[in-house]
């Protein structure tokens, strides 16, 4: 299963299936070209072309590297480090090699010499040098920081959850023993989760499972004012996403939408796959004319944070208000496109 361990490891290969990692790998790649290009350049009258041929030259061998990395990940992941370092230079070689015999090797970085020997020596030591960059990135992005983050975001959601969770045992422990006997399990159950080592990627059918005790939890305490409404007929339930992401996002639109609210208000929750990609909207009621608190803003960039730590650069998280209309209220939307990654035990 897929980890923050994993992306913030010196001891792992980079995640060739995020476009993050292309992104660097494309930049840092050509720009190696470009230099080496500076530094051979005699004429600079002639440097605009030369660009151009070590553009056409390094892109197609590079970008079939990518796709054949990106074909292999599965593979990649269950390599040992330094084996996967070995196969990552020597097919990086190999297809340098083949495209060297088709006529489009980077050889225009070496004057006076276009030889498949150098060819093949100047795409290894690339491949080496970025290799390196994501080694000296991930030591930078440790471990123990990014599990401190975690920490700090579920530190963040106990308190006055917990509060609110024990008040609405107590007021019902008298008139119901039994339904405050189940919402005491509900909330030891919710707890263990929170504090459970929350490092790799759960199923979405664990965080749906977690987010309907939380406001099983909250309806105890709010009754009919708190509706909610699923839409999880396109929701693929292997799919993996950070731990502890849901239940923050719906105390947010109770704290911040039922709450303050004198009549009934519902959350509206909606998942769906769209080709690789999983994606996630939540609203809650808005009224504009109530004090917004810091906490909503703080818990939505803790959440953009561990969006980033474990999918880089193919996530996002958008929120939008939708102003009220007439007797219709506003709304405020939150909407989370991540990458649709399949749970190993499905």
């Amino acid at each position: 299963m897929a980890s923050i361990r994993q992306n913030s490891s010196p001891s792992r290969l980079p995640d060739f299936r995020n476009l993050g990692v292309w992104l660097r790998v494309l930049l840092t790649t050509n720009a190696s070209a470009a230099l080496l290009a500076f530094a051979a350049n005699q004429r600079w009258s002639e440097l605009p072309d030369q660009l151009v041929q070590i553009a056409a030259s390094v892109e197609p061998p590079l970008i079939a590297s990518l796709v054949m990395f990106y074909l292999l990940q599965r593979w990649l992941e269950r390599m040992s480090y330094g084996r996967g370092i070995l196969l990552v230079v020597g097919s990086v070689m190999a297809v340098t090699a083949a495209f060297h015999a088709l006529g489009a090797a980077p050889a225009a970085i070496q004057p006076g010499s276009g030889t498949l020997l150098r060819a093949m020596l100047w795409a290894a030591l690339c491949a080496i040098a970025v290799l390196y960059y994501f080694n000296i990135r991930a030591r930078l992005h440790s471990p123990a920081l990014a599990e401190a983050r975690l920490l700090a975001l579920t530190a963040r959601i106990r308190p006055h959850f917990l509060f609110n969770a024990l008040n609405a045992v107590l007021g019902v422990i008298r008139s119901d023993p039994r339904r405050a006997e189940i919402a005491l399990e509900e909330l030891s159950d919710l707890f263990r989760v929170l504090m459970r080592d929350n490092r790799d990627l759960v199923r979405l059918s664990e965080e749906i499972a977690l987010a309907r005790q939380y406001l099983d939890l909250e309806r105890l305490r709010l009754g009919e004012r708190l509706q909610v409404s699923w839409d999880i007929e396109s929701c693929p339930p292997d799919a993996l996403l950070p731990p502890l992401m849901l239940q923050p996002l719906l105390e947010n639109a109770v704290y911040h939408g039922i709450e303050p609210a004198e009549q009934p208000g519902e959350i509206s929750i909606g998942f769906a796959r769209r080709g690789e990609e999983l994606r996630i909207e939540m609203s809650n009621p808005f009224n504009p004319q109530t004090p917004q608190h810091a906490g909503n803003q703080m818990a939505l960039d803790n959440i953009r944070e561990r969006l980033m730590l474990f999918f880089d650069l193919e996530a996002r998280l958008e929120t939008e208000v939708i102003s009220s209309a007439g007797a219709v209220p506003g709304r405020y939307v939150v909407r989370i496109v991540l990458p649709y990654r399949r749970s190993s035990e499905s």
